[in-house]
């Protein structure tokens, strides 16, 4: 299907000054809003005519969202801050610098400065199919073209999870935000609610039209990281075609209380292999209690368990067990 790029559709501009003023409008406005954050993933989709909104909340003059602060043990980070500011952040980078790097993984120093932690984690997905104004099912159509056609082109879809649907989420922090047991502040104009990270991302079992929880009239405003995993050890990788620009084919990112080389608790999550951040239980499971140089290789071939590739994507099942092994090992040479 032919995409139109010869301007924008129209719309109304608004541009609140404070949270309050927004989720007024995302009521009023209801699904004929469309909230802008730094803006990456929207404008592309209005100059491809993908999304046609009637009125955009520009959220970018909203202080209140951005910047990093302590309260009592939990480190809370506007969801407007951008992924510059979380890389390079003190307290961030001392007690969780798996989201530091992370955060430093995404895209270029450009969209880095522009992008924010918000917007990373409730982004789209990156299917060419559905990108490009296919009638998939996500669209609301009736096939998968990636995952259905025999001529489907699916190098960089999903290996877990995929009902229907074999689309991915790109983000790179989601999936350290996972693991760091992060908690997302939710508000609309009846109040605000806290979920854990990992029940904020859709598979297509539950919604098959979208990546995440957020309903019209609603704002994610905040993400809370408790001292849970605070200074603890971290491993971090992300594999692309490019090692700049360039969204993840895998990455992973692990979190682990060790005492000496034993292993007494770990959270393993990998990114681009789902619909959502997929978590490794059977690997943490395995790794329980243990030495980690004499238990990464068996464990490491859990991380591929269950795993239904594509024609063209069986590489990311290889790729789930050699990071699950690194990460385990703290090692990216192993």
């Amino acid at each position: 299907m032919a995409i139109i790029r010869d301007g924008m559709p129209p719309f109304d501009l608004f541009r609140p000054a404070s949270v309050d003023d927004a989720l007024a409008l995302a009521g009023r406005l209801g699904a004929d809003a469309w909230i802008l954050a730094g803006g990456l993933d929207s404008l592309e989709r209005f100059k491809d005519r993908l999304k046609r909104p009637k009125a955009v909340i520009d959220l970018g003059g909203i202080d209140e969202l951005r910047g990093v602060r302590r309260e009592g043990g939990d480190l809370v980070i506007g969801a407007m801050t951008t992924l510059t500011e979380v890389s390079r952040h003190p307290d961030i980078r001392e007690r969780f610098g798996l989201l530091a790097e992370a955060a430093a993984a995404v895209a270029s120093p450009q969209i880095r400065n522009q992008g924010t932690l918000g917007g990373n984690i409730a982004q789209d997905t990156r299917c060419w199919y559905y990108r490009g104004g296919w009638t998939c099912y996500r669209a609301g159509g009736g096939t998968c073209f990636a995952g259905e056609s025999p001529q489907g082109q699916n190098r960089e879809h999903a290996i877990f999870g995929a009902e229907g649907c074999v689309a991915v989420h790109p983000s790179d922090t989601a999936t350290a935000l996972v693991a760091l047991e992060a908690r997302l502040v939710i508000k609309n104009r009846k109040g605000e609610r806290e979920i854990a990270a990992e029940d904020f991302f859709v598979g297509p079992d539950r919604d098959i039209t979208r990546l995440n929880i957020l309903v019209p009239g609603e704002l994610l405003t905040a993400i809370r990281l408790p001292a849970t995993w605070a200074g603890a050890t971290f491993y971090f990788e992300k594999v692309s075609d490019r090692p700049v620009w360039d969204f993840p084919l895998v990455n992973i990112a692990a979190a682990m209380r060790l005492n000496g080389d034993r292993i007494e608790q770990a959270r393993l999550v990998l990114g681009a292999v789902a619909a959502r951040p997929w978590r490794l239980f059977d690997v943490e499971t395995a790794v329980a209690g243990r030495d980690r140089n004499a238990v990464a290789e068996a464990a490491s071939r859990l991380a591929a368990k269950g795993a239904a590739v594509l024609p063209h994507n069986g590489y990311k099942a290889v790729l789930a067990a050699n990071l699950a092994k690194r990460a385990l090992l703290g090692n990216k040479d192993a």
